[in-house]
């Protein structure tokens, strides 16, 4: 990529003038053609040839991504574009668009403060349009649309030019029904696309042409002339008159905001901290010379550097040297480089201020979603992500000198994508990764084996449980090993509403009391219940009920940790619980410290728990993901066939034309292998998209048969244990 000096110094100039910077990503379902997109913006930056354009796929440098002609990484750039005279920095993220990448998503919606939609015009919006809008909603980042492959709608569809614009304004009216359902009074507030103020643009990415109202103006180019256009096959032509790329940047300067409006709009949402502060108000003011406020977005591996930590700036100004404490470490670290990203190359530089997205080389404790700061403050709400891993594979290395270094590039990966889970058991050398689907999981193995050079061998996906229960049990009596101490414990089921917001982290222990209390309430916990939590794990709650113990405040921490660990691994099958709230009614204690120690309090705690748990009517529940299918209408039975042979529901059936829309609900340990067999009942013409949809119950006639299968595969007795097991005798 020739990447001239001057472009350099234009991009240095500019990172000093926050009202002149724009942060945008662009988000899409997968397939709409994001990154074909992205291609056109920078080949009008001069950063490729015009030719290559939307067939080099530049943001997707990953040799991966260019083998399977998807975007798995979200990839950045800094750019810079000129609109009446003026000089604007755009720095961009590409993201991907399918669902199994979707942590991708939600991170680099907190580096942005605006996303272009991308609608493809003949599929209209389909469920990961709905997905990303929400995410980008939630983090008060304002979108813009860009509708594209237009053409297809002309050459393929064979559509007339009143109905063209008539399917148009029905992607625009999707769009903006969704913003008001999710968003209300950010819509209110003028947050709606509109074709005639400009904010929403038409075009196809593939051929480099794009227009909006504004550009009609300037360049004589309408939907009449687009139409004629197409008709001829003259792609080339009308390019040069309405290139896409000043259409696209242009709606991007004028419609989304600056770091200077937009961090003021955010700010209150993503950090929870003093306002008033002198660290709230440097971000209120992205002040250049206030305390370093960053938070980390992505880490990546540099070969020659080590690790990249990239995130956005919002107060202070990054140098190298500096010296900076990360959330939850005890030691500060040294940063050694900063830099911005231009696609696959990074470029020094001697500083970033305020309000930009920065490459930082030295962070080594930093992980995705970590607070780094100049001063002591209060950490960045954590990156909420939509869905969670729901399927597990064992991983195990080929040859026992690689186990030290397999290790450590699992740590990594973990690191690098907090929605992986890794579980890491030294005594039996396997080795779980939970990720978000088959292909998150593929793509994961294919790097520890071609990046990294570790030779593995890897199970069959497993699907991931949870254990819950069904009815209220208890007091059951812990006995600690010592008989010194009892914990007197009741169990029941959580509302499906606490244990969303226990799921979605807008509930922790780290909130004020009240503010806790108030949600909790609100979501259905009965007062004396809210007011006493003293711990979450997962989706579950733990509330002391006790009245004046004495010694219970010191002897509490250890109390917590037997109920994480019980909770980390249940009684059925060892898989986490949900859904499960426990509480202590009562307790009796040793007058001397050294009678409740971890090894008496912590197996007391767990064996009630276990107890209770069991008593309680306990049973599975299992991932379910939404299907969305999209067939032509002769193949519809075949289609639904292959959803209900899988355990699933027919939610909705709707039609357009010859098309026929399926939403359905299927359990995931039924949709391995759903892929070829779909293709293969509809010969291949059926489009399909998964979605996660939370936790239901195994049903009953399922249950003994997957607990004796999972203990099985841990290596456990067959049959689960029973209350009276961990009764005291």
């Amino acid at each position: 990529m020739a990447r001239s000096a001057k472009m350099v110094e234009r991009v240095k100039n500019l990172m000093n003038k926050p009202k002149n910077i724009r942060n945008i990503g662009i988000v899409a379902h997968i397939d709409h053609g994001k990154t074909t997109l992205s291609d056109n913006l920078l080949a009008g930056a001069g950063m490729i040839s015009m030719e290559l354009a939307g067939t080099q796929l530049f943001m997707d440098f990953y040799e991966l991504e260019q083998v399977r002609g998807i975007t798995i990484n979200a990839a950045n750039v800094s750019m810079v574009h000129e609109v009446e005279g003026e000089e604007f920095l755009i720095n961009l993220i590409d993201t991907p668009g399918h669902v199994d990448f979707g942590g991708d998503v939600t991170r680099a919606l907190r580096a942005v403060d605006g996303a272009i939609v991308v609608v493809d015009a003949v599929e209209g919006t389909m469920p990961q349009t709905e997905t990303v809008l929400r995410q980008a909603l939630k983090e008060n980042v304002r979108p813009v649309l860009f509708i594209n492959k237009v053409d297809r709608l002309i050459n393929e569809l064979k559509v007339e030019k009143e109905e063209m614009q008539l399917r148009l304004a029905k992607v625009i009216d999707n769009v903006n029904k969704l913003i008001k359902g999710m968003h209300e009074e950010k819509y209110k507030a003028g947050w709606r696309v509109d074709a005639a103020d400009g904010s929403v643009a038409f075009g196809s990415a593939l051929y480099n042409w794009a227009i909006s109202v504004p550009s009609m103006k300037r360049t004589g180019i309408g939907f009449n002339e687009v139409y004629e256009y197409c008709k001829s096959g003259n792609m080339k032509e009308l390019a040069e008159k309405s290139p896409l790329y000043i259409t696209v940047l242009d709606m991007v300067v004028k419609h989304l905001p600056d770091p200077l409006v937009a961090q003021k709009d955010r700010i209150g949402v993503i950090w929870h901290g003093d306002l008033e502060s002198e660290v709230g108000r440097a971000m209120l003011n992205v002040d250049p010379d206030g305390p370093v406020a960053f938070m980390v977005t992505d880490i990546s591996i540099d070969p020659h550097a080590g690790e990249v930590a990239t995130g956005r700036l919002f107060s202070g100004t990054l140098e190298r040297g500096m010296e900076l404490k990360i959330s939850g470490m005890p030691k500060p670290n040294r940063i050694q480089q900063v830099g911005i990203f231009m696609g696959a190359e990074r470029v020094e530089v001697e500083r970033i201020p305020a309000g930009n997205i920065a490459a930082v080389t030295g962070l080594k404790d930093a992980i995705v979603g970590s607070t780094v700061s100049s001063v002591e403050m209060e950490p960045f709400e954590s990156i909420k992500h939509i869905s969670e891993p729901v399927m597990t594979i064992a991983v195990e290395a080929k040859q026992m000198k690689d186990l030290p270094k397999l290790i450590e590039v699992l740590r990594q990966i973990s690191k690098e994508d907090p929605t992986v889970r890794v579980e890491i058991n030294e005594e039996t050398g396997e080795h779980l990764i939970s990720g978000m689907g088959e292909l998150h999981l593929e793509i994961i193995t294919y790097r520890i084996e071609h990046d990294k050079n570790i030779p593995i061998t890897t199970s069959p996906p497993i699907v991931v449980y949870r254990e819950t229960v069904t009815t209220k049990a208890g007091p059951v009596e812990g006995k600690s090993p010592n008989r010194h101490n009892r914990f007197y414990i009741t169990v029941e089921p959580l509302p499906q509403e606490v244990i969303d917001l226990l799921k979605s982290d807008e509930i922790s222990m780290r909130m004020p009391e009240l503010e806790r209390r108030e949600k909790l309430m609100a979501a259905g916990l009965d007062k004396e219940d809210a007011r006493n939590v003293v711990g979450i794990s997962g989706g579950n709650l733990f509330t002391d009920l006790t009245k004046g113990v004495q010694y219970l405040g010191e002897t509490m921490e250890l109390i917590l940790e037997g109920f994480e660990e019980a909770m980390t691994r249940g009684p059925l099958a060892e898989e986490r619980c949900e859904g499960i709230h426990a509480k202590l009614v009562d307790v009796k204690l040793h007058e001397d410290s050294v009678h409740r120690g971890p090894a008496q309090v912590i197996p007391a705690v767990r064996q009630a728990l276990y107890a209770a748990i069991l008593s309680a009517n306990p049973t599975l529940i299992e991932p379910m993901q939404e299907v969305f299918i999209n067939t032509p209408q002769a193949m519809m039975g075949s289609a639904t066939r292959v959803i209900q042979g899988r355990r699933g529901q027919i939610l909705d059936i709707s039609s357009e034309g010859d098309l026929t829309m399926i939403k359905a609900k299927a359990p995931v340990a039924e949709l391995f292998g759903f892929a070829g067999d779909i293709r293969s009942a509809t010969e291949g013409r059926a489009l399909w998209s998964t979605e996660f949809a939370g936790f239901e119950r195994v049903p009953q006639n399922l249950v003994p048969e997957i607990i004796r299968a999972i203990r099985q595969r841990k290596g456990l007795k067959p049959e689960p244990p029973k209350a009276s097991d961990y009764l005291p005798r």
